[in-house]
This record gives structure tokens, sequence and C-alpha cells, in this order.
């Protein structure tokens, strides 16, 4: 006898600080109307991306009609890589006229495989172009 799929009522989309999150918005203000247990979340996600601390972490956050959820994550906006791999705070406020920082072809290559799940790439090289192509647009030149 198969298992009875639950209804899918809603599904949240968020980037949370791993290890980090909290109750408060914006968690609680995306939770709250939809009758989930924050507090359940916020301990299971937290625990999940322990390992990832202060890392943004991209969730998506499925619903069902009796008001338990599940959650996916996803990896790591590359924007927020590239910063972490060229040691920015912020991208440029120019970007196409002002270069904030470079960081090589091996770093793209490290950022690939870390979003290699998330990607539609259909090669290494198209994934690092699709990477690259982000820094550009915050002001970061690729080397090498």
């Amino acid at each position: 006898m198969a298992a009875k799929k639950k209804e899918v009522t809603s599904v949240i989309k968020l980037q949370c600080a791993g290890g980090q999150a909290t109750p408060a918005p914006p968690v609680g203000t995306a939770l709250g109307p939809h009758g989930v247990n924050i507090g359940d979340f916020v301990k299971q996600f937290n625990d999940a991306t322990r390992d990832k601390g202060g890392m943004i972490i991209p969730v998506e956050i499925s619903i069902y009609k009796d008001r338990t959820f599940s959650f996916i994550l996803k990896s790591p906006p590359a924007s927020v890589l590239l910063k972490k791999a060229a040691g920015l705070d912020k991208a440029a406020n120019n970007p196409g006229h002002e270069i904030v920082a470079s960081v090589k072809r091996a770093d793209l290559e490290e950022i690939v495989k870390i979003k290699e799940a998330d990607l539609n790439a259909a090669s290494l090289d198209a994934a690092c172009r699709m990477i690259e192509g982000t820094g550009r647009s915050m002001g970061i030149k690729v080397e090498g």
C-alpha cells in the first residue's frame, strides 16, 4: 500500500544565515500566517546548516495542509560566494566602470563545484562563464 501524499498549501522561499535563523523577521513573518510552528523550523534549519555558519543559505519551505512543513536547502547565491572568494564586504557601487577585486579561474571552478546542483549549465566551462558574468555585474574581474 502506497503512502498517502500530503497536500501542499504553499511554498515559501527565504534566504537565512546558516546556523543563525531566528523566529524574528523574515522567518516569523513568512511562516506565521500559515500556522507553522516557527520554533520547529528555526531549530531544524539551524541544525541542518550549523556547518555553514553565517553563509546565506536559500531555503524552499513546503507547507502542508495539516500545518507541517518540509524544506530543501539550496546552495548559497553566486554573489555571496564571489564576495567571499574576493575578500569583499560589498560589491562595486558602479559595476562596469569600477573593478573592486579580482578572482582566479580556480576560484570560479570551486564556486561551480559548490553550486553545481543548482546550475543548469552543460559543462564546467559554461558554468564558469555564468559565475564570471555574475562577478562582472558586481565589479569583480576574473584573471587566468
